[in-house]
């Protein structure tokens, strides 16, 4: 007879860990399913997140960024540096030892909190009394049973269907974290959160670097005025940025990649690259999860289908993450898990994705919270901006980064806070602030009466929330 449990999840990710850490927290039985291997074949939880992307590119961008730092603006602090040179397989494998140490804690988290994993793919097998019947395919094979199960497998990066990743010229997410060694032409196509970053660790590395963006404006999603000030930022740091291309033919070789492309202007044109990142968004996964075998529904692009709760169309069966709707973000997939797992136990768990931020961890940092102002202008919704300047700003200046801005965005007759845009220096920590502001409904004079310590990068965000009422003190 199979292992029975409370509560099956299907995925370690950010989603799926954290659903099973919550609901063994809340006393029940629970069985996390992985199949990700480290390099010698051993379980290696934290999805997506943890192994290919967010964790592994924070480092990359990490150790760039000291590089950078040494070979630029190491001088205007009074220290020499003679000789330099960077190493990359030293760099890679420090990113492969913060991947393990996190695989490895997300280990000891499940056995502190006595949730059953197993090392393997999980499958559903069909509907029983009480629950399901899931298979795990892995060294061994194995039957367990869940009353309740959670979906939770993640995305796959979204291939040109002219050239489907090979990661040696063509490279995903995962192909990207692993080059070998900074290469003297690198073509990356899309300009989102994965085309960014990576386009911005080789940069700092010595790589020529171009980005075409089939869009014609520059992150889209983000404020305007935020966006704009992060292009400039990136075109004075060599990134070059095509918008309104269409990508044709890609041809690989001996010699690396070759792209022919029109641009804004219908002309034709053709990129040489060594290596090419494509980065054109993601799909859900559902590989191997056999959802027909219960009657799971899918839609159109493929992810499960779920209500405002994350429950599908089947009794007791959830789904979190990349694979349900909404932003594909780790903290959002982690929020849905949570609230998944309290929702099982009888409690009322609550996500607010008005409330979730959204961060791209280039230099200069771009973190924003809430509605843009072109969201606000469409929706026809009265309000007032306030903006305040890094330069301006003390600490900034003395950490010798004063590019870029904070953004307040508040309600013309309420002033309570609709939006928060930064790009600038530590944006990613600074939007917390913004989080919390909106999360108790804060006006942008809660903001800008309390208290911020001085010097700091925050009284910059006191500074913008004084600017909605135009009255900034240091600008």
């Amino acid at each position: 007879m199979s292992q029975q449990f409370d509560v099956v999840v299907i995925g370690a990710g950010p989603g799926g860990y954290i659903a099973a850490i919550r609901a063994a927290q809340l006393g029940k039985k629970v069985a996390c399913i992985d199949e990700w291997k480290n390099a010698k074949g051993g379980a290696a939880p934290g999805g997506t997140c943890t192994n290919v992307g967010c964790i592994p590119s924070k480092a990359l961008l990490q150790s760039s960024e000291h590089y950078e730092h040494a070979a630029h603006h190491f001088a205007d602090h009074g220290i020499s540096v003679k000789g330099l040179s960077m190493d990359v397989a030293k760099m890679i494998a420090r990113k492969d030892e913060v991947v393990k140490q996190n695989n490895d804690g997300i280990l000891y988290l499940f056995k502190k909190n006595k949730v059953t994993f197993f090392h393997g793919r999980g499958s559903f097998v069909k509907a029983v009394e009480g629950g399901y019947e899931v298979k795990v395919s892995g060294d061994k094979e194995e039957t367990i049973t869940g009353q309740h199960v959670i979906v939770a497998t993640g995305s796959n990066a979204r291939p040109l269907p002219q050239a489907p990743f090979d990661e040696e010229n063509i490279l995903s997410n995962d192909g990207a974290l692993r080059i070998g060694a900074a290469p003297k032409k690198l073509a990356v196509i899309g300009s989102g959160v994965i085309g960014l970053e990576m386009g911005s660790v080789w940069r700092r590395l010595g790589a020529d670097v171009t980005i075409l963006e089939g869009l014609p404006t520059f992150l889209g999603a983000v404020d305007e005025q935020i966006a704009k000030e992060a292009k400039k930022a990136f075109d004075k740091q060599g990134l070059k940025i095509e918008l309104g291309v269409q990508v044709g033919d890609i041809t690989t070789g001996k010699k690396g990649v070759s792209i022919a492309y029109k641009n804004a202007k219908g002309e034709d044109q053709k990129l040489d690259a060594d290596k090419l990142i494509v980065s054109i968004g993601r799909v859900p996964n559902t590989n191997g999860l056999n959802p027909e075998a219960v009657g799971l529904q899918l839609d159109e692009r493929g992810a499960i289908v779920v209500d405002g709760d994350c429950k599908s169309n089947l009794p007791n069966v959830w789904a979190v993450g990349d694979v349900v709707r909404g932003p594909m973000l780790a903290h959002k997939a982690e929020e849905e898990g949570v609230a998944v797992a309290e929702r099982i136990a009888g409690q009322h768990g609550h996500v607010d994705f008005a409330l979730v931020p959204w961060v791209i961890y280039t230099s200069p940092e771009i973190a924003w919270v809430g509605r843009t102002e072109q969201q606000l202008k469409a929706d026809g919704v009265a309000y007032k901006a306030g903006t305040f300047p890094f330069m301006a700003n003390g600490r900034a200046r003395a950490l010798g980064d004063t590019t870029g801005m904070v953004k307040f965005l508040a309600d013309a007759t309420t002033d309570e806070i609709l939006g928060v845009h930064i790009v600038g220096p530590m944006a990613s920590e600074l939007i917390a602030e913004a989080c919390v502001a909106m999360a108790f409904r804060a006006s942008s004079e809660d903001i800008a009466r309390i208290c911020h310590a001085h010097p700091s990068l925050s009284e910059s965000t006191k500074e913008a929330a004084l600017a909605v009422d135009k009255r900034t003190l240091n600008f």
